[in-house]
């Protein structure tokens, strides 16, 4: 007797157990149909376009063997060729005015932007704001019309196994329509400074970027920016989430730029080493490697060497977790930071910078090139920099000007747009204001022929003889 009530009770449990997860689970939607119509129609197209400058072959039909030192230097001499190259890519509508949010790499350096609602109607679109470390844009619809629109649903509350459903414009075949589940939180893969990547397996391809994540509700909770590998979907798919991208969208609607919070330190990982040195029982928070002068944490009283353990109530378990707390929080806000400093802990509070007014944002930030026409010479030229001497190895006294473009029937078509302009009448060049006062001298002369140094695109430096008309 007493085996079988053993028996039985096993079973009951099991029988619990079983049923108590089959009524916790959800079941697969018998289908997606009724989301994807609702959705579809704030779904949009992007195509963009912008000018790309190649140069033909001068000896058709002849190919110098690879390597050959010829072949560099005969490709010089090619006719510069302009054509329209066109880039396609998705969106999502977040309000009835026509604002459209999209990955920034989908509208970079374009012209033209064209976006397409519904699969046919089309509307020229201007961008309100861009932001490269996230990866994101926001841009308006020039139109009266109105539009149905998204809304933003809460990421954090995704989890993983859940059912998503991606719309887009895969391959240019719009109105696409995947779905899949989140395959894992909080991914870095090495594309933007600020990663915190939902993956799901919903498929995404080429063109699916900047289009939206959906949750079953309808709601937004990421935006497909990235796929793994270059062939094609393999079920491994990036997107922003939701609750980051809504801050970034709201501040480039709102100031047409990002405000994001600035600590003023430079951090890095904690490992078991440093732990056991620090007594601090298991690697974990950000070691504070230097910290800027005048900086918010300076003026806090934050010292290299500091560990930071705490930022805001958010415990700091890995050092990547910072800088996107920090990021997302407000400018000027004054938060509390526990910190691990001399074996123990302490606290401090810090009043947040704004990282794009910083110096360190400024010295790392690309420097705006701007160009000038040389009429004569019927080219634009901007200034070389720094930045650019250091990007291709040059000599660190180098001065000149850098063409970034040419006309097809500038005298000088025969050079490359980034070839260098480094002399002209053996004095070298520094400004455009330079060159061209060098120009209007050389008309003067009987001659009108000047002698030009550049630097080609090989960092060879070359004499080039120019006729002036």
């Amino acid at each position: 007797m007493k085996i079988k009530l053993k028996k039985l009770s096993v079973f009951f449990v099991f029988f619990y157990f079983f049923f108590n997860i089959e009524g916790n689970s959800k079941d697969a939607p018998a289908s997606f149909a009724d989301l994807a119509e609702k959705l579809m129609p704030s779904v949009v197209n992007i195509s963009t376009t912008q000018t790309i400058v190649t140069r033909t072959n001068p000896f058709p039909g002849f190919q110098f063997p690879p390597g050959s030192p010829f072949e560099d230097m005969f490709k010089e001499f090619g006719t510069p060729q302009k054509r329209k190259a066109t880039a396609l890519g998705s969106g999502f509508i977040i309000d009835k005015k026509g604002i459209v949010v999209t990955n920034n790499h989908v509208i970079k350096d374009a012209e033209d932007i064209v976006v397409r609602v519904n699969g046919d109607k089309e509307y020229k679109a201007k961008i309100i704001g861009a932001d490269p470390l996230s990866d994101l844009a926001v841009l308006e619809m020039i139109t009266n019309d109105k539009f149905t629109p998204v809304k933003f649903g809460d990421s954090d509350k995704a989890r993983i196994g859940d059912w998503v459903m991606a719309i887009g414009n895969p391959f240019g075949l719009g109105g696409t329509v995947t779905t899949g589940i989140i395959s894992a939180r909080n991914r870095s893969i090495g594309l933007s400074r600020y990663e915190d990547y939902i993956q799901t397996d919903a498929s995404i391809n080429q063109g699916n970027s900047g289009g939206p994540l959906f949750d079953m509700n309808g709601d937004v909770i990421g935006v497909n920016t990235a796929i793994l590998g270059q062939s094609g979907n393999i079920g491994i798919g990036f997107s922003i989430p939701s609750n980051s991208a809504e801050i970034v969208i709201t501040q480039l609607i709102e100031f047409g730029e990002t405000k994001r919070g600035w600590l003023g330190v430079r951090i890095q990982n904690v490992t078991k080493e440093i732990a056991t040195v620090e007594k601090l029982g298991k690697p974990r928070g950000a070691l504070i490697a230097s910290v800027a002068e005048n900086g918010p944490s300076d003026k806090a009283g934050i010292e290299a060497g500091d560990i930071i353990l705490e930022f805001d109530g958010k415990k700091i378990q890995e050092m990547k977790e910072l800088p996107k707390i920090v990021a997302r929080t407000k400018v000027g806000k004054s938060v509390n930071v526990k910190i691990w400093r001399n074996k123990k802990e302490i606290s401090k509070k810090i009043k947040l910078g704004r990282l794009e007014t910083s110096e360190d944002f400024k010295v790392s930030k690309k420097p705006k090139k701007t160009d000038i026409e040389i009429k004569k010479l019927k080219i634009k030229v901007r200034q070389i920099t720094a930045q650019d001497i250091e990007a291709r190895r040059l000599p660190k006294n180098t001065s000149g000007l850098i063409i970034t473009d040419i006309a097809v029937d500038s005298p000088i078509n025969y050079l490359e747009v980034n070839n260098i302009i480094v002399e002209a009448q053996k004095k070298r060049i520094k400004t455009p204001n330079q060159l061209e006062n060098i120009i209007n001298t050389v008309l003067k002369s009987s001659e009108k022929t000047m002698l030009v140094a550049i630097i080609n695109n090989q960092n060879q430096r070359r004499y080039i003889g120019i006729k002036l008309e």
